[in-house]
């Protein structure tokens, strides 16, 4: 292989309205092979594909070729980072009595995420996506594996790492639609000042704060731009490919 465009057939919901889409990953040469357009022959070679029968397609790229999508007919859309003041929740007593740190190399685990990855329901109805399993097995097994745990009370995977006084929330993976604040209530220490969420939490509300982020390195850009009137937005960071 000496040139790659990876296309991933994704359902994405936005403010309760479904969206046929595309998400373009994994584009790149060989260095030996660099600078004979190539990448661009793959890239028009899938909007021939698929445009007609997608809503909209989009990828998350690096600062290193923000030029480059743009001459498809790609946007930048500016994303958004969502926080919270962790004493907005009530916290639970015994909260760690049903959470169980999952291993990918246990066979009763990994089956377990396997399971939870193709009945997930959307981690956000603003805006989430369905039938991504398969990146979300890539989230699993190699950026996250020592970050996963299941509640068993509440039934819900949850993707989450402590830094001092921060709690990063990557992703809550439920079979139902559950309350996000009661399932953060469970995993939050009085220890905790500040919970960082990569997705748009569906308790989006004056509790939660939102900002524009000025740099990334998964620059998200549309084609067409139809995400261009829900205010701050961001894609769960576990969708991206």
């Amino acid at each position: 292989v000496i040139a790659n465009a990876s296309v991933n057939k994704m359902t994405v919901i936005s403010n309760g309205k479904e969206y046929r889409a595309i998400q373009v990953g994994t584009v790149m040469t060989h260095p030996d092979y660099r600078n004979q357009g190539l990448a661009a022959e793959l890239m028009n070679k899938i909007i021939e594909t698929y445009e007609k029968e997608y809503d909209f397609i989009y990828l998350f790229a690096n600062k290193t070729v923000l030029d480059f999508y743009p001459k498809f007919g790609f946007e930048k859309v500016k994303e958004s980072r969502f926080s919270m003041k962790a004493y907005h929740l009530e916290k639970v007593t015994d909260n760690t009595s049903s959470l169980r740190k999952l291993d990918i190399n246990n066979q009763t685990d990994f089956q377990l995420m396997k399971e939870f990855a193709i009945e997930r329901v959307p981690v956000s109805s603003i805006l989430g996506v369905k039938n991504s399993e398969h990146l979300l097995m890539f989230y699993f097994i190699i950026v996250f594996k020592n970050s996963i745990y299941y509640d068993e009370e509440e039934n819900v995977i949850i993707i989450f790492e402590v830094e001092d006084d921060k709690l990063h929330v990557f992703d809550i993976i439920s079979k139902a639609r559950v309350e996000a604040d009661r399932v953060l209530s469970r995993i939050v220490s009085a220890d905790i000042d500040i919970i960082y969420f990569y997705f748009i939490p569906d308790l989006y509300s004056e509790d939660v704060d939102a900002v524009y982020m000025e740099e990334s390195n998964d620059v998200l850009f549309v084609r067409p731009l139809l995400l261009n009137d829900t205010g701050h937005l961001a894609f769960p960071l576990t969708s991206h490919s």
